[in-house]
């Protein structure tokens, strides 16, 4: 009789699943299905010549995603309109498996931060054990990035979950949001912590380059479809076209606001949110007349490894280009420790964040808009892949694990 096998059964969401199944009959059409209720894919195989069917190994013939992945069943989920449940891999007519994809890794306690002035999630590994220490800087969408920083946690890190703006306790927009806030979190983990970095994704990697080049304690910074420019702020309000036209600073720093690279508003732009398609930011950014030097990050500062990451089908803004700022600098002015930078040339904006989830969604709510993200699902759930794994080499290689 056949039968499904995955390994492991209970594991951290970023890992690795083995998918098998077994004792079918050669040449059996065998049809897998993954779903957490509310998102589901499913794919269609071939059995080998010993009745066998490995995703590790064995490429659909017919599904959601094509050639050898072991996790495509997962970022190949698209939404089905039912209520969320437990993740199940079946295999149609012969059984199913639930499978524990753990948010928080086992052995990483979870420990809420209302102190200091500070908004935060730390998680770190409940060991007793001083490990190196992380804050984690979500993007435009604001809030704490907590399954970033569990499932950090799970690699060895004491990874503090920060927010600035988006949630009680901090303010509701990202409008001047002050350089001192982070690094009182850095003061924080720090007492708490052993050798200290920075991780963001979007806005919160022009956060994490920007707090690297200010705070002398922070050894290494990831910047995750970042920026290597200071940019303009997110007004307030629910309407995308008064955010985008509210003149401001994104950051201060000692009272002042900091220079910024403004928006640029195209008719384009204007003409598909009022028309109702999907809106595409990067045009919302004007390289034409250059970028004023006092906007540029001076990330040759950073005591510590620099990694940069950016995507070349990023639709969300030109994070190519203005990565480009900081990778510059960083080789013209002999930054002494490592640098990196590395681009996905088909992949969306959607790179940052733990693997191994549906990457599907080309366009997401906005503001009274929806957003193009851009790339392709398989491009940018390989890349997404590939950012977490160079994270968490990355990290561990200046921090120490």
């Amino acid at each position: 009789m056949a039968e499904i096998l995955v390994t492991p059964r209970s594991a951290p969401l970023d890992a690795e699943l083995a998918i098998r199944v077994v004792d079918l009959p050669p040449d059996e059409r065998a049809t897998i299905r993954a779903s957490t209720g509310d998102w589901a894919a499913s794919a269609v195989f071939l059995a080998d010549e010993r009745g066998v069917v490995d995703l590790t190994r064995h490429a659909p013939v017919e599904g959601d995603y094509s050639g050898v992945d072991p996790m495509g069943l997962f970022w190949s989920m698209t939404r089905t309109g039912e209520e969320p449940g437990p993740t199940v891999v079946e295999v149609v007519g012969v059984g199913k498996v639930e499978v524990d994809r753990r948010d928080v890794p086992e052995g990483v306690r979870r420990t809420e931060v209302r102190e200091d002035g500070l908004v935060g999630v730390l998680f770190e590994p409940d060991d007793g054990e001083v490990h190196p220490g992380v804050v984690v800087l979500g993007g435009s969408e604001g809030g704490l990035p907590e399954l970033d920083a569990g499932l950090l946690a799970g690699h060895g890190f004491a990874a503090l979950a920060l927010a600035y703006f988006g949630v009680p306790g901090v303010p509701d927009d990202l409008v001047e949001i002050p350089l001192e806030y982070v690094g009182a979190a850095l003061d924080w983990l720090g007492a708490r912590a052993g050798a200290l970095g920075v991780v963001g994704g979007s806005r919160g990697g022009e956060l994490a380059l920007l707090v690297g080049s200010t705070f002398s304690q922070v050894k290494a910074v990831v910047s995750v479809a970042g920026s290597g420019v200071v940019t303009q702020c997110i007004g307030p309000g629910p309407r995308l076209l008064p955010k985008l036209e509210h003149e401001g600073a994104s950051w201060t720093w000692q009272g002042r606001p900091l220079p910024y690279l403004p928006y640029s508003i195209p008719d384009e732009l204007r003409h598909r949110v009022v028309s109702g398609k999907p809106v595409a930011l990067t045009s919302a950014f004007d390289f034409s007349d250059g970028i004023a030097e006092d906007a540029e990050i001076p990330v040759e500062r950073i005591a510590g490894g620099v990694l940069l990451l950016s995507s070349g089908r990023d639709e969300s803004w030109p994070a190519v280009g203005l990565s480009e700022v900081a990778w510059r600098r960083l080789t013209e002015r002999g930054h002494r420790h490592r640098h990196e930078r590395v681009v996905y040339p088909e992949a969306g904006h959607l790179i940052a964040g733990p693997p191994h989830r549906p990457a599907t969604q080309l366009v997401v709510p906005g503001p009274g808009v929806t957003f193009s993200m851009g790339g392709t699902p398989a491009a940018t759930a390989a890349a997404r892949a590939d950012a977490w794994r160079r994270t968490v080499e990355f990290l561990s290689d200046q921090l120490g694990t």
